[in-house]
């Protein structure tokens, strides 16, 4: 299935493993990644505290750009990016003057039938596949789910899954063949984008969330955002307190990457701070079966073609 996609900023730079990884599990699910031409940055994380209308127009010419070159939904594995740009589609849709002057900014017609989805969003609905590919089953490997801030609020802008009590990512984690454990923080904030301005609060909010997930029994931690990612994992030799073992912190694309049979060096799982080597070794102590071949990078993006009609809105996700 062909899909557009939005990088985002992150994932040309901190965030490469989440990108190496959604590149090499598209191909075995039955994705085709088309990544939008000429794409810029959607606005997070500042954008909604300096403009209003700022903070709309970024995410919604990338909307257009992609409903442009004939995408119907549009794949934004950053759960902040997804987040901005499911907002300014829904601001656009309930205020008709800012819908106009969207346009006047863009200089081009925003009918905003893109539909933005999200990294958890577009791995639940291929779970058959990942269940028949999953060559190497993740048995006995405990996974905390962390959904954070983002990816299911507010709800009715993130309507994908329950906003308080959320399965999505559980289901996910249990068609890899690893079980997810109950804990309480997993939609707790881990201080996102305050991690230089306010470095005390992001260690005190995510020193909170390694604590319930380690004690809760968990091997590592499942997340969908860079930002969480990057406090969790390269914070947290700050955050562990002394005799505590350190708890890898794996995007969600590399557990199913594993479970599919492919290597760590394909699914940038060495570009971690927290060494995930042994989670690896215990990945690979199941007897895999052939192992899933990543496929090649996203096609080049496509020349623009006839806007998306207006029903393309509803399109189920992929």
């Amino acid at each position: 299935m062909r899909v557009g996609y939005y990088p985002g900023c992150s994932l040309h730079g901190t965030a490469r493993e989440l990108d190496e990884s959604l590149r090499a599990v598209a191909p075995p699910l039955g994705l085709e990644l088309v990544e939008v031409n000429d794409w810029s940055c959607c606005g997070a994380t500042s954008a909604h505290a300096t403009s209003h209308l700022l903070s709309v127009a970024l995410p919604a010419r990338n909307l257009a750009l992609a409903e442009e070159q004939g995408h119907d939904q549009l794949l934004a594995p950053c759960a902040a990016c997804y987040n901005r740009l499911a907002s300014a589609r829904h601001a656009v849709a309930c205020d008709a003057a800012l819908a106009e002057t969207i346009e006047d900014v863009l200089g081009r017609p925003f009918p905003s039938t893109v539909a933005p989805r999200n990294l958890v969003e577009v791995l639940r609905a291929r779970l058959d596949l990942l269940r028949e590919r999953a060559v190497r089953p993740l048995t006995g490997l405990k996974v905390a789910c962390y959904y954070g801030c983002l990816l299911v609020r507010p709800s009715e802008v993130c309507s994908f899954d329950d906003p308080e009590d959320p399965v999505s990512m559980e289901e996910v984690v249990t068609a890899t063949g690893a079980t997810p454990v109950a804990w309480r923080r997993r939609l707790d904030c881990c201080g996102g984008a305050f991690s230089v301005a306010r470095t005390g609060s992001v260690v005190r909010l995510s020193r909170a969330i390694l604590d319930d997930a380690r004690s809760a029994g968990a091997d590592a931690i499942a997340v969908a955002c860079p930002m969480c990612h990057s406090n969790l994992d390269f914070r947290q030799k700050a955050l562990v307190r002394r005799g505590e073992a350190e708890l890898p912190v794996l995007y969600l694309s590399e557990l199913v990457g594993l479970a599919l049979g492919l290597d760590a060096e394909t699914l940038g799982l060495g570009r971690h701070f927290v060494d995930t080597k042994a989670l690896v070794e215990r990945a690979l102590a199941s007897k895999p079966g052939p192992a899933a071949k990543p496929g090649p990078r996203p096609s080049a993006p496509a020349a623009a073609a006839k806007p998306a009609s207006p029903a393309a809105a509803g399109t189920e996700a992929v």
